[in-house]
């Protein structure tokens, strides 16, 4: 109780404060029983309080625990992936027979698996539309089922190749592979190798005692491309069960750019046109394509667009699901899930049975088409002219005479253009285009005098030994003139770096008025938002190409809507040219991919590549190459850079070969990971392999620079100022370029302090001595873009021949 104060006040009770001196209890040596605490408890319990040493201890069993279930699941799908891959729930195991010599035969290694020996049984011969030498194969013991093909044209063994489940090379008893061969081997390595099997014939017609020289000598052969690997005789029946064992349960390769997308090689194809009414629409106009075969990959989406190698990129309408051709069980074909929506049942009028419609596109929702942005020409900046303008466009318009058709409004002959005035537009535009060639052409310093001293070549007189008058009947002199150039261009390009002569006459300040010079290459800001060409204005542009990537793929990969991995479909794909069912019916296999989102969208990719050791011949920059990119096959002209991490790229005029280079041009958007060849077409129209890489990034900002170095000569020294000469030719050059830097050969840095004369003389001062023999050099940039000409159609090679006679670059002596 609180006392009260005579006053009434309330009295305060004493605090104690900090320093309160605060005894332990005694210890009376007793302690509470179990049975104490859980009664003054009553049936609660503690929360477990665990010291630092227990967390991180539980911390780590739950990483390990954790470890051990990702690596399980892991196994367990690697595992599911293989079971599934020719069996029952799975898609039939795709294998291509490839010969790598002359003298092997790949039709008797098919001959040797359709025999019965082997065991299985052949159904549907022809089974992929439009190659004769295929055939289903079921393997009843195996409980798998397979499907072969050989080829031999070269984008077709490409086409193949990117879908293939295993590949089988047949090699030759002594040599292995020829030429062509390894040039085979080297296309399909660069692009991406799946699982393989080495087969050979003729061994066991060899003598007992030399069976195992020819064995060992073929292993030496083979173990530079393949090491470690088996070799598989194919001589009998028990060879050929070995081969298929092997075939259906060794390790599949993983490619990615396959795995990451759904893919299909059409077994069944019919075309419809469009306009059944007109007979000659089948024959030129668009149609109806339907296409039947295995999904594999992802799941396949209606509302996607799919890309037929070497024709394009199309919608489709409606996806089916016919019976399956090639059961596992012939008495009972395996039944299909049902939609969502529901199946309708539609008769097939060849096998009598009702054709499942699994989905169908909403146009709504389908992706679309259009591949370039709108381009709007009053897209920039404009402002009302003033009254001046408008008086002397009056006045212009005034003085201005031509011929207008009768009735014409002068506001309508305003928009006429004159025959003059649009040559003279035609011939801008041209010289604008056409710069960069120019530039090429003159910075070959011995160009014009090698053109001048050239003299004509002298008649084979008709005295000549016949083999020397064979040889030159084949010889194409134009060709051999411009591959001279080529090699005394590179030569030039190799001695003296972007070296170029000042014209005598025409002023530097103009010829040169799109470069600017740079403090430091690394460090001085170039905007990448100026001055884009028009034809940026046609592409599409990501905020974060990396981050969208990962996005896509990530969504890619958890899809479950669609034609599921192993499902046989008959795809319908609209607004299809009857060019496509030509080149089936010609013997061509038709592969089929799914694209993810943006992948019909054009932009600026980015490729790095390695020159390929095979190829010896200069390729310049802007030229015209053949490119195989994932699925993708088309042609366009790149320009090369240098492969570096900072924010401005130095060109090359000439692909190299001891460095990786950047490849840059106009193409289709596609996510890496994904192989590139690079072809370059010979004028007899056979495509030489220059340069193998992979798809680095999709980045229009990406600034590559071109350089130029203008010399001069020192002409007096004092010390460490000079008189230099023959860099310009008049004063207003030398005060135009007088804020450039100077560099010496030599090291030295210096800066043009005024000119001498009118005669292009000028007063340098260096950052120290200058020797007499040094040369005075000025850097300059400008900005280079490489040019459309985007072309997705590729003309069918010749069967590739080794060149003979190539000259080396070393060989040729300047003059």
């Amino acid at each position: 109780m609180v006392e009260m104060a005579a006053d009434g006040e309330k009295q305060q009770g004493h605090r104690p404060g900090i320093y309160k001196q605060k005894n332990k209890g005694h210890k009376h040596g007793k302690h509470r029983t179990k049975g104490e605490i859980e009664r003054e408890n009553k049936g609660k319990v503690s929360v477990t309080v665990l010291t630092k040493k227990q967390r991180k201890e539980q911390k780590k069993m739950d990483r390990r625990h954790k470890a051990n279930q990702l690596r399980k699941n892991k196994k367990d799908m690697v595992l599911t992936e293989k079971r599934r891959l020719g069996s029952r729930d799975g898609p039939p195991h795709l294998v291509v027979v490839v010969s790598l010599h002359a003298q092997a035969d790949a039709g008797a290694i098919t001959k040797l698996l359709r025999g019965e020996g082997a065991g299985g049984i052949v159904h549907h011969d022809r089974c992929i539309s439009g190659v004769s030498d295929s055939f289903g194969l079921i393997l009843p013991r195996f409980k798998q089922r397979f499907t072969f093909l050989s080829q031999t044209d070269m984008h077709s063994l490409l086409d193949v190749t990117k879908i293939a489940d295993s590949l089988v090379f047949v090699l030759d008893s002594t040599e292995g592979w020829d030429t062509y061969g390894d040039y085979c081997l080297s296309c399909v390595f660069a692009q991406g190798l799946p699982s393989y099997a080495l087969v050979c014939q003729g061994v066991s017609e060899l003598p007992v005692k030399k069976r195992v020289e020819s064995r060992r000598a073929l292993s030496k052969i083979t173990e530079a491309r393949f090491p470690d690997a088996r070799l598989f005789p194919l001589d009998s029946e028990q060879d050929t069960t070995l081969l298929l064992r092997h075939l259906g349960t060794q390790r599949q390769r993983k490619l990615g750019f396959r795995s990451k997308r759904s893919h299909l090689i059409a077994q069944h194809v019919t075309f419809t046109p469009n306009n059944p009414v007109d007979s000659t629409s089948g024959a030129t106009g668009l149609g109806t394509l339907c296409v039947s075969g295995y999904v594999r990959g992802r799941p396949l989406r209606v509302d996607r667009l799919v890309h037929i190698s070497g024709h394009g990129d199309f919608q489709l309408s409606q996806i089916d699901a016919p019976v399956d051709p090639l059961p596992l069980n012939l008495t009972v074909s395996r039944p299909l899930k049902p939609s969502k929506g529901g199946d309708v049942d539609i008769p097939d009028s060849e096998n009598e049975a009702p054709v499942r419609v699994l989905m169908k596109a909403d146009p709504s929702n389908r992706e679309s088409l259009q591949a370039e942005a709108e381009v709007d020409p009053m897209d920039g900046e404009q402002t009302w002219p003033t009254e001046s303008e408008l008086l002397e466009a009056e006045a212009r318009k005034k003085k201005r005479v031509m011929k207008v058709p009768k009735g014409t409004s002068d506001y309508q002959a305003t928009w006429i253009v004159d025959e003059g005035e649009e040559e003279n537009g035609d011939m801008d535009e041209e010289s604008s285009d056409n710069d960069d060639d120019d530039d090429m052409m003159d910075e070959d310093p011995g160009s014009c005098c090698d053109s001048e001293e050239e003299e004509e070549e002298e008649v084979c007189s008709t005295e000549r030994a016949g083999a020397d008058q064979r040889y030159d009947e084949h010889m194409d002199e134009a060709a051999e003139e411009e591959g001279l150039k080529r090699y005394r261009d590179a030569r030039a390009n190799e001695m003296f770096p972007d070296e170029v002569d000042t014209p005598l006459d025409t002023p530097a300040r103009i010829r040169f008025q799109r470069y600017r010079g740079l403090k430091s290459f690394r460090s001085s800001p170039w905007d990448p938002m100026e001055n884009l060409p028009l034809d940026y204005s046609r592409i599409f542009q990501f905020q974060s190409f990396e981050r969208t990537r990962r996005r896509i793929l990530a969504e890619a990969a958890a899809e479950e809507d669609g034609a599921m991995d192993g499902w046989y479909v008959t795809l319908h794909i609209i607004d299809v040219p009857f060019s496509v069912m030509e080149s089936v019916q010609s013997g061509k296999p038709l592969v089929l991919v799914s694209l993810l989102p943006h992948e019909q969208k054009m932009s600026v990719m980015h490729v790095l590549v390695q020159r390929h050791p095979s190829n010896t011949e200069p390729i310049k920059s802007k030229e015209e190459l053949v490119f195989h990119c994932g699925f993708r096959r088309f042609r366009a002209s790149p320009i090369f850079s240098q492969h570096t991490s900072a924010d401005k790229h130095k060109m090359e005029r000439f692909l190299r070969p001891d460095a990786p280079i950047v490849v840059s041009l106009y193409a289709p958007i596609t996510f890496p990971p994904s192989g590139v060849l690079l072809f370059k077409q010979r004028n007899d129209g056979i495509q030489d392999l220059v340069a193998t890489g992979s798809l680095l990034s999709c980045d229009p900002q990406r600034v590559v620079l071109k350089r130029i170095v203008l010399s001069g000569h020192p002409f007096k020294i004092n010390r460490r100022s000079a008189v230099v000469r023959y860099m310009f030719f008049n004063r207003d050059d030398i005060m135009w370029f007088k804020p450039v830097e100077l560099r010496t050969k030599w090291g030295r840095r210096g800066h043009i302090k005024e000119a001498l004369g009118t005669h292009g003389h000028m007063k340098c001062v260096f950052d120290n001595q200058l020797r007499s023999q040094d040369t005075v050099l000025m850097n300059l940039y400008k900005r280079v873009y490489p040019r459309w000409t985007y072309d997705p159609y590729v003309p069918a090679p010749l069967t590739w021949v080794k060149r003979e006679g190539t000259v080396e670059m070393e060989d040729l002596d300047m003059e």
